[in-house]
């Protein structure tokens, strides 16, 4: 049956036909319009051969993907645009949009900066540090030392590292008496530490650390990871290795941006790398695992002597940083207020961890049996 349409009605219907006609008009352009991209130019403090730069390419990549267009981090290797330490200088200056590094790299700034790097923080390993930034008052005190500098900077720390090996020797540390007179590199407060132990410490960037080792400029040096210093030539120049120390138990890295660039981006786009950044940190964490333990596993078979840190090297070193806190707390109010806020969150928080961790080296031994351990020096 055909339905009969009224007069009324037809006019209704031909002048609604007729505005969705306008309307489909009007949107035709709208969808074929160029969406605009805002490019960010970044630089890591990492050689484009080191597993650190990898992870600042991760962190890029996640960006870029869930930006979807909108915005695109570009990722240079360290001395693209400046040396490695001065990256802090230049993101503020708005020479890089952002960055890629360490925070305890900025250390001769302020010197409670390398409270985020460098341990032992009164117990607490990598992930409780970052626990404490994020939900203990750390990132405040991150900004307000920032402000203190006049640094137009906004700082996302993530990442929390694995514990890093005291270095690379070419004589294995036997005893703390050792290491005095002892041409060693580091960087941030380990500076201090190492310095109170008794070495001569230099404190190079990463690319220049082995070509010293191998000149004799330095005696012995750490800088991360069985990743990164395979991939760095380590065991081309030292054959000993000494696993297990406090100098730098709590590293983060550090993404940095332009606070002025960063603010004029949309809201979705800095929610995007506020969400992009805790990605990034799982994943960095995942990753160090996976590829972590496989070069240790090479660099055995390459020959390395891997050791355990004596017990006594590791009491000297608490020894050592606490002469050096007390200093740095008397010399610097920041200083202070940061490890204040550190002491009360680990006095809970690290109690909590001891008390609840089961000895998941029970567990290991159960399954694998005793394996042999790094040796003891």
């Amino acid at each position: 049956m055909t339905e009969k349409t009224s007069a009324p009605r037809r006019r209704f219907l031909k002048k609604t036909a007729a505005a969705a006609g306008t309307a489909g008009a009007l949107a035709a352009p709208m969808i074929a319009t160029a969406q605009t991209t805002t490019t960010l130019k970044f630089q890591s403090t990492w050689p484009a051969k080191d597993i650190f730069h990898e992870y600042a390419l991760d962190f890029a990549k996640k960006v870029n993907d869930m930006a979807s267009g909108r915005l695109k981090i570009e990722v240079l290797p360290a001395g693209s645009v400046v040396p490695a330490f001065q990256l802090l200088d230049a993101v503020s200056k708005g020479t890089l949009d952002g960055g890629h590094g360490v925070i305890a790299y900025w250390y001769g700034k302020n010197s409670a900066l390398a409270l985020w790097g460098s341990g032992p923080g009164f117990g607490m390993d990598a992930n409780m540090v970052l626990a404490w930034h994020n939900y203990g008052g750390g990132k405040a005190l991150v900004e307000e030392v920032y402000k203190s500098l006049n640094l137009d900077v906004v700082s996302y720390l993530y990442g929390p590292m694995p514990t890093q090996p005291l270095g690379w020797f070419k004589k294995p540390v036997a005893k703390p008496e050792d290491m005095k007179g002892l041409k060693f590199r580091t960087v941030g407060l380990a500076v201090d530490v190492f310095t109170e132990m008794g070495a001569a410490v230099n404190p190079l960037p990463g690319g220049e650390i082995v070509p010293a080792l191998d000149r004799g400029l330095i005696d012995a040096a750490e800088f991360n990871n069985a990743s990164s210093d395979r991939v760095l030539g380590f065991p081309d120049v030292a054959k000993n290795c000494m696993l297990q120390s406090f100098h730098q138990s709590g590293e983060q890295f550090e993404i940095l941006f332009n606070r002025t660039k960063l603010q004029a981006l949309p809201a979705e786009l800095k929610s995007i790398i506020d969400y992009a950044v805790q990605a990034a940190s799982a994943d960095m964490s995942w990753k160090a695992i996976e590829r972590n333990s496989q070069d240790y596993q090479a660099l055995q078979q390459q020959g390395i002597k891997f050791y355990k840190t004596p017990d006594a090297v590791l009491r000297a070193q608490l020894a050592a940083w606490d002469k050096t806190i007390a200093k740095k707390a008397e010399e610097n109010p920041l200083f202070k207020k940061v490890l204040e806020s550190q002491r009360a969150f680990a006095a809970r928080a690290v109690k909590w961890q001891n008390d609840y961790s089961v000895d998941f080296k029970m567990a290991y031994n159960h399954y694998f049996g005793r394996q042999a351990p790094a040796k003891k020096a």
